[in-house]
């Protein structure tokens, strides 16, 4: 199998993307880049710094008055102008993001013109951004009312395994509401996300309205955190990073911050479904995108007289996925991000085999041969595992699926909740009054009931967790809701 090269003449000038230029000073140091299909190096990437997240949120804040003073119809229009660019533009991001994270291009592609989905989803809330008429009892005439205002500055954090979808979700509200925004993309990923700041100056944005800085968290998460000029925060990552982010914003401000973080969201598929549909969509939802996805079904919660018969049709699903060339239409799974996220990997497998956690079923190993030089890791199933096993627990992040033997309703649910995170679910049934039920009990922000969603996410729909999943959610009205804040005005009479 040939593996295509990273296709090197598509790279943008790597740096920050401040007010209308980039910056290629990189003071928070460099980062060797490498295409996670081959383990070849793409470029050093200069990395943010505080220096660089001092210079946009200045341009950032300073953007902020030309901004608001324009039209509900200008600001509509841009909005509308760039979600057109990012589609136009899909092959390219598509491309830029597959060499960002090694994700299959026939995934990215899609990524993309989500991304512009929500884009153009929020630009009709430009003009239905309000307030409302209130009662109020003074004891004398009043009228009362309140608005809806931007933050201001919002300071964003995504992660790389979605980087352009991650991040259109959040531009979409935070522009729609009338705020600025600086995003610190994952350093991991910074190619797609620099060509999508590119697409918002194209599409006639005031420069400083839109700013990108890759760095690592420290120093530059840190530092936009704690900027004088970032109103608010809003991060999606990993749930140990979002308590310094905590800690950082109730030093600096008291500043609001908002989170989407991990998950490890249980499938639980009961015994009166077709089990060969059930297998399709938790097997195969389970491995999109080389298991790096905050939402996807990971503990496979499966009813004990259909048991043997999942894990037996499982295994051979699991076996069956094509790996390879991510730009190549066959591959169903690439690689995972780095060769750090690699090992770290196959040392949660290592381990879960040594201290029986689980009867590893299929996978478990780092894939050979052709592929051996990149950071390609083979589907990973576990069977037999018990609710209190690290691997049934632990956010892992890559291609290993965790299957789990209930017995009855209050036991899946029982397993369902016994988590700290609380994300998403998924539920498998042909039973309406269990369909109510379950959704009823279960304990996540969101509730897929039979299937996965292959489709992306919907701009309409709030998405986000609870318990250690984080607060704040995006999409829908709630998504402006997250970045405006009411004024209340009393007019006495």
């Amino acid at each position: 199998m040939t593996i295509t090269p990273a296709p090197m003449h598509l790279l943008p000038e790597l740096g920050a993307l401040i007010g209308d230029r980039v910056v290629t000073d990189g003071s928070g140091g460099e980062y060797e880049h490498a295409y996670a299909a081959t383990g070849r190096l793409t470029k050093r990437v200069p990395l943010s710094g505080a220096h660089e997240v001092e210079m946009a949120t200045t341009a950032a804040r300073e953007a902020l008055v030309v901004y608001k003073s324009m039209s509900m119809n200008e600001r509509r229009c841009l909005l509308l102008r760039a979600a057109e660019l990012v589609r136009k533009d899909t092959d390219l991001l598509g491309s830029l993001t597959t060499v960002d994270t090694g994700t299959p291009k026939i995934a990215t592609d899609m990524a993309a013109e989500w991304g512009a989905d929500f884009l153009e989803y929020n630009a009709a809330w430009v003009d239905r951004i309000g307030g409302e008429v209130r009662p109020a009892d003074q004891g004398r005439p009043v009228h009362a009312y309140t608005l809806d205002e931007p933050y201001g500055v919002i300071g964003a954090m995504t992660p790389f395994n979605a980087p352009i979808i991650a991040t259109c979700m959040v531009l979409g509200p935070v522009l729609a509401a009338g705020n600025t925004i600086v995003v610190k993309p994952s350093h991991l990923a910074p190619y797609g996300i620099l060509r999508l700041g590119e697409l918002f100056l194209e599409a006639g944005y005031p420069p400083g309205v839109v700013n990108i800085v890759p760095g690592p968290g420290s120093p530059a998460g840190e530092a936009l955190v704690r900027s004088p000029h970032t109103d608010k925060i809003f991060f999606e990552g990993a749930t140990s990073t979002a308590r310094k982010v905590l800690i950082a914003a109730a030093e600096s401000g008291p500043k609001p911050v908002a989170l989407e973080l991990g998950g490890k969201s249980p499938a639980i598929i009961f015994d009166d479904v077709d089990l060969d549909a059930a297998v399709a969509a938790t097997i195969g939802g389970g491995f999109t995108l080389g298991g790096q996805g905050c939402v996807l079904g990971t503990r496979l919660l499966v009813q004990g007289s259909v048991y043997d018969g999942y894990v037996e049709k499982a295994v051979a699903l699991a076996s069956s996925i094509v790996l390879g060339d991510p730009f190549a239409e066959a591959t169903m799974m690439g690689p995972v991000v780095n060769a750090l996220a690699s090992e770290r990997i196959l040392d949660v497998i290592s381990d879960a085999v040594e201290t029986r956690q689980g009867k590893l079923v299929a996978g478990g190993e780092r894939v050979g041969g052709e592929l051996a030089d990149g950071y390609f890791i083979a589907p990973t199933l576990f069977a037999d595992v018990d609710d209190s096993a690290p691997i049934a627990r632990e956010e892992i992040f890559g291609p290993v699926l965790s299957i789990i033997r209930f017995d009855d309703e209050a036991d899946a649910l029982r397993i369902a909740n016994d988590s700290d995170y609380g994300l998403g679910a998924y539920v498998y049934t042909n039973d309406v009054g269990r369909v109510h039920r379950m959704t009823n009990g279960i304990e996540s922000g969101i509730v897929y009931v039979n299937g996965s969603p292959s489709a992306g996410p919907t701009p309409g729909l709030p998405f986000g967790g609870i318990k250690h999943s984080g607060f704040g959610r995006l999409g829908g009205i709630e998504a402006i809701r997250e970045f405006t804040r009411p004024k209340t005005v009393m007019m006495f009479l």
